[in-house]
C-alpha cells in the first residue's frame, strides 16, 4: 500500500512538471514568435524606406533628361551648367603620368607600400594595414585603379569560369563597405588563390564606412589573380549613386588632397566592369536579375562603358534642338542624331539596367518594379523561359538584403546571396556566401560579424532594430506634414481631429507611398481615445524641422528636407572644383528647373529670400551643402531608447 501511494505521489508530481515544462515551452515559443514578428516588421521598415530613396534617386534620370530638353534656356543663362550635369568629368584625369607622376609618398609615411607588378604578397600586407586600421597612401590608390582599369578593359562583358568537383567557386553579394565581412569570408573561406577563385557580385560601396578599402582588396585580390577572381557591377558602382549613398563623401574625407582624382577615375573604371558572370555555361550571375525581355545575345556585344550611370539615360534630340544648339559642345551622355556612337542605344541602356536593378517576386509575368523605381519585378515563368532559352539551369544575383543573408525561389532557379550582415542595424541579418562545383548542389554558409551585440540577448537586438527603423519612420513622416495633415482632415468630416485606424492607415499609405502594416504601426506612432480612434496630429508629435530661419514657412522647409538628397547630388556635380560653395544664380537656375520638373507649388520669393538669408558674408554665394545641413530633425525627447519599445 505504502509502495502504491508513493509511485502515484510521484506520477502526479511528475504530471505536475511536464505540464509546467510544456507550459514554459508553449510560452517561450510564442515569444520567440513575436520576436519575430517584431523583427520581421523593423526590417519591412528599413526596405520599405531603403526601396524608396532608390526609387527618388532613379527619377533623377528623368530630371536630367528635363535638363536637356531645356538646354537651350539654360545655356542662354549658364553655358556650362548642363555640360557639368550631364557630362563626364573623367576628361581631366586621361593620363596616368599627369595623375599619379606629381605623387609623392613621403618617408614619414608608414603604411603599405605597394611593389608593382604586384604578389600574393602585397595582398596580404594590404589586408593587415586594414585590419589596422590604415589609410593607403593616395598613390598607391590610383596605381591600383590604372592598373585595374587596364586589365579591366580586356575583359568581355560576362565572364565564363569552369569548376570541377574539386575546385569551387565562392560567390559573394553585396557587401556596401563593411569590411569586417569580407574579413571573416576571407577567415572562414580562405584568401582568393589559383586554388580558391572567387565572384564578387557588385554593390562593394556605398552605406558601410570602409569602400574604398574593399575597393582596393579586391582590386589587388583581382591583379594578383585575374583569371581567378571575377568581379561584377552593381547598382552601385555608379558614380551618381555614390553622391547619395556616402562613397564620394568617405573618399573626400579619406583624401581630401587627391580624392576628386580618385573619383574621377573610378567614375570611368565602373565602366568597364563585367556585367555578368556564367559559371559550367549554367550558372548565370548577374547583380538584379533578368526581364522578359533579357537578350543575352545582345548583352555580350553591348559597349559596357558607355553605361556611365543609371542617372544618363540616352536622350535624343530632335533637329531643332540640334540647330539650337548650333556649335555648342553637346554634353557626354547625350545621344543626338550628329554623334550617334556616343551612348547606348535606349534599347541596350535598358537591357543593362535589367541586369542591374531587377527582382524576383512570385507572381507571374515581369512588371515594373515599383518599388525600387528601376528595372522590373520578374515571376517564375520568366526566369523558366530565360533559363531555358539559353541552356541555362540557375540565376545567382544580389541586391537584395535577406535576413539569413540568402533566399531560394522560383523552384530553386534563383538564388539571392546577400554578404553584408547587419545591414541595416546590428543584428538585423546574416550574411552568406555560396560555394558551387560541377555538378554539386550549391552550399551555403552564414556568419554574422559580432561586436558590442554579441552578449546582448535576442529581445535587446530586436529592440534597438525597432528603434532605428521607428526613427527612420518619424522622419519620413514629419517631412509630408502637410501633405498628411491634409490627407486626414479630407477624411475627418466632423473636424473632430480624429479618425479610424483604418482611415488613417489608408492617409499614411497613400501619402507617403510605403508598403507598410500601417495598423499594426499605429500603436507605437500614435495616442488613441477610449474608443481606439487616432489623434492624427499625434503622428508628428515629439519631432520637427529644424528651420535655418524663423520666416520660412513650413511647407518650404518640408520641401527641402524632402529633396535635400536630390538637390545635394546635383549640387555635387554642378561644385566641379569641390569648393562647397555655389553661386546665387546657379542656386536659382537650378532650383527653378528641379521646382518646374517636380510640381513643387513654391513662389521663387520664398526660395530666394531663404537663400539670400543663408548668404552669411553676403558674397553671392552660399555653402550649399551647409544650407541642407541646416533643414534637419528634432526630437523634442526620445522615447525609442526606452527598453519597453515595441511593435505589435
Amino acid at each position: 500500500m505504502g509502495c502504491s501511494a508513493s509511485s502515484s505521489l510521484k506520477d502526479k508530481k511528475s504530471e505536475t512538471v511536464m505540464k509546467a515544462a510544456l507550459k514554459i515551452q508553449n510560452w517561450y515559443r510564442g515569444y520567440r514568435v513575436r520576436l519575430k514578428a517584431r523583427q520581421c516588421h523593423a526590417l519591412s521598415i528599413f526596405q520599405s524606406i531603403e526601396y524608396a530613396d532608390e526609387q527618388g534617386q532613379l527619377q533623377l534620370s528623368n530630371f536630367f533628361s528635363f535638363m536637356l530638353e531645356n538646354y537651350t534656356q539654360v545655356c542662354d543663362k549658364d553655358p556650362g551648367l548642363v555640360t557639368r550635369l550631364i557630362g563626364s568629368t573623367t576628361q581631366d584625369y586621361k593620363n596616368r603620368l599627369d595623375c599619379v607622376g606629381l605623387i609623392e609618398v613621403p618617408d614619414s609615411y608608414n603604411g603599405t607600400r605597394l611593389q608593382f607588378p604586384l604578389t600574393c604578397t602585397d595582398l596580404y600586407l594590404l589586408i593587415e594595414a586594414f585590419k589596422q586600421q590604415q589609410i593607403l597612401h593616395a598613390y598607391y590608390v590610383l596605381e591600383v585603379l590604372f592598373e585595374t582599369k587596364k586589365v579591366l578593359k580586356r575583359m568581355p562583358n560576362f565572364t565564363h569560369v569552369k569548376t570541377s568537383p574539386s575546385k569551387e567557386i565562392t560567390i559573394c553579394g553585396d557587401l556596401h563597405g563593411k569590411l569586417d565581412d569580407l574579413f571573416l569570408i576571407f577567415y572562414k573561406n580562405g584568401l582568393p588563390s589559383e586554388n580558391n577563385p572567387y565572384v564578387f557580385n557588385g554593390d562593394f560601396v556605398d552605406r558601410g564606412k570602409n569602400s574604398i578599402e574593399i575597393l582596393m582588396i579586391l582590386f589587388v585580390s583581382f591583379l594578383v589573380y585575374p583569371n581567378n577572381l571575377h568581379l561584377n557591377r552593381g547598382n552601385h558602382e555608379d558614380f551618381m549613386m555614390n553622391f547619395r549613398y556616402g562613397f564620394t563623401n568617405e573618399v573626400l574625407h579619406k583624401y581630401k588632397l587627391h580624392g576628386k582624382k580618385i573619383l574621377q577615375i573610378l567614375e570611368d573604371l565602373y565602366t568597364w566592369l563585367p556585367i555578368g558572370t556564367i559559371i559550367d555555361n549554367e550558372i548565370l550571375v548577374v547583380h538584379g536579375g533578368i526581364s522578359k525581355s533579357t537578350d543575352l545575345n545582345l548583352l555580350h556585344h553591348v559597349e559596357r562603358n558607355k553605361m556611365k550611370s543609371v542617372l544618363m539615360p540616352p536622350v535624343p534630340l530632335g533637329e531643332d534642338h540640334n540647330t539650337a544648339l548650333g556649335k555648342k559642345k553637346v554634353p557626354q551622355g547625350v545621344k543626338t542624331n550628329e554623334s550617334p556612337s556616343e551612348q547606348l542605344t535606349k534599347r541596350e541602356w535598358e537591357q543593362v539596367i535589367d541586369i542591374l536593378w531587377s527582382d524576383p517576386r512570385g507572381r507571374k509575368g515581369c512588371y515594373p518594379n515599383t518599388s525600387r523605381g528601376g528595372g522590373c519585378y520578374f515571376g517564375p515563368d520568366v526566369t523558366s523561359q530565360i533559363l531555358n532559352k539559353y541552356q541555362l539551369k540557375m540565376l545567382i544575383r544580389s541586391h537584395e538584403c535577406k535576413p539569413e543573408g540568402y533566399e531560394i525561389c522560383h523552384d530553386g532557379k534563383v538564388v539571392t546571396i546577400f554578404s553584408a550582415s547587419n545591414y541595416y542595424e546590428e543584428g538585423s541579418n546574416r550574411g552568406a556566401y555560396i560555394r558551387v562545383g560541377y555538378g554539386t548542389a550549391p552550399r551555403f554558409y552564414q556568419y554574422q560579424v559580432t561586436g558590442a551585440t554579441c552578449s546582448r540577448p535576442l529581445y535587446h537586438r530586436v529592440n534597438i532594430m525597432e528603434s532605428s527603423a521607428i526613427r527612420m519612420l518619424k522622419e519620413r513622416i514629419i517631412s509630408r506634414k502637410t501633405d498628411l495633415i491634409n490627407a486626414f482632415q479630407l477624411q475627418d468630416c466632423n473636424k473632430s481631429g480624429k479618425l479610424s485606424v483604418g482611415q488613417w492607415a489608408s492617409s499614411m499609405e497613400v501619402v507617403l507611398g510605403l508598403n507598410l502594416p500601417w495598423r499594426s504601426l499605429s500603436l507605437h506612432l500614435v495616442t488613441r481615445d477610449k474608443d481606439g480612434n487616432i489623434d492624427y496630429m499625434s503622428s508628428f508629435q515629439d519631432i520637427r524641422i529644424k528651420s535655418p530661419v524663423k520666416e520660412a514657412l513650413s511647407t518650404l522647409i518640408e520641401t527641402v528636407y524632402r529633396y535635400r538628397s536630390d538637390l545635394q547630388i546635383i549640387f555635387n556635380v554642378i561644385d566641379s572644383d569641390h569648393s562647397g560653395l555655389i553661386s546665387m544664380e546657379e542656386f536659382r537656375s537650378m532650383w527653378k528647373l528641379f521646382k518646374s520638373h517636380y510640381s513643387i507649388h513654391i513662389d521663387d520669393s520664398q526660395i530666394d529670400e531663404l537663400a539670400n538669408r543663408m548668404d552669411l558674408n553676403k558674397d553671392g554665394s552660399i555653402d550649399f551643402n551647409e544650407f541642407l545641413k541646416a533643414f534637419n530633425v528634432v526630437y523634442k525627447f526620445d522615447k525609442l531608447n526606452k527598453s519597453d519599445t515595441k511593435l505589435t
